[in-house]
């Protein structure tokens, strides 16, 4: 079981609490249950099995007990609402940057899913969830080999050695850098969306995006993402598609 007093040595004191349990339903809904009792920010919750897991759109998302990171934290940003949209693109820029040191090829698919190798298989994801003054971030992040995930677990286990203890204390201390420089600029991403540019493996593919209520797909290539965390879609007729991340079902190469 991960050793919750190896992954708190030289952990961030943004981080107040952590936790860790050999199983619970959602570590996203136990700690939303905290922020609505007034739990302050900075509370981690590290699940090694989630028999309630769940990705976006309510999809399930379950892995062996012990192959994964899979953890939600607490934060009660004090910039505006209106900006919370960048806490997933936040938080794979900073799972981006920890694997990316440790040798990794790693891309982020806008929004929130982290891919791994030439073929960019999906090795882990974000799930955001916003109350009225608080907002819970769940990572699960397959990190040793089993059955289900062969390309995945071969593309992780060749490029990077590190213990799955050391591996969440760089996430959790590269997240508290990147959210405390956010909050503290007022939620601006100005020093860093370059950043995110270029970690972004969405940006110059041509896409299909779905969009809820709307029939037809749209066709067209991710060119950007702009200051406030959307991605900008040049359709196929030259309109533009600005769209963000509460907007959209499926953003998908078109091969």
């Amino acid at each position: 079981m991960l050793n919750a007093d190896l992954v708190r040595r030289d952990l961030d004191p943004f981080w107040t609490s952590l936790e860790v349990v050999e199983q619970t339903g959602s570590t996203n809904d136990d700690v939303l249950a905290a922020a609505g009792a007034g739990t302050p920010q900075g509370m981690v919750r590290v699940a090694e099995f989630q028999s309630a897991g769940r990705g976006r759109l309510s999809r399930q998302w379950e892995a062996p007990p012990r192959s994964s990171v899979m953890f939600s934290v607490l934060l009660r940003p004090s910039v505006p609402m209106s900006r919370w949209g960048w806490i997933p693109l936040l938080t794979g820029l900073a799972i981006h940057d920890v694997l990316l040191a440790a040798g990794a090829d790693v891309a982020l698919k806008w929004p929130n899913d982290v891919q791994l190798g030439p073929e960019r298989k999906k090795c882990g994801g974000i799930l955001t969830q916003a109350t009225a003054d608080a907002v819970v971030v769940g990572i699960g992040l397959n990190a040793i080999s089993y059955d289900g995930m062969p390309e995945v677990a071969a593309a992780i286990d060749t490029q990077w050695q590190v213990e799955r203890e050391d591996l969440l204390r760089r996430i959790l201390n590269s997240l508290a850098s990147r959210y405390v420089a956010w909050d503290r600029n007022d939620g601006s991403m100005s020093d860093v969306l370059d950043a995110y540019r270029a970690a972004c493996g969405t940006i110059g593919q041509r896409v299909k995006v779905i969009l809820p209520g709307v029939d037809d797909p749209v066709i067209g290539t991710a060119h950007d993402v702009d200051a406030d965390g959307r991605l900008m879609v040049q359709r196929e007729s030259g309109e533009e598609l600005i769209v963000g991340a509460g907007d959209v079902v499926h953003v998908r190469p078109v091969r």
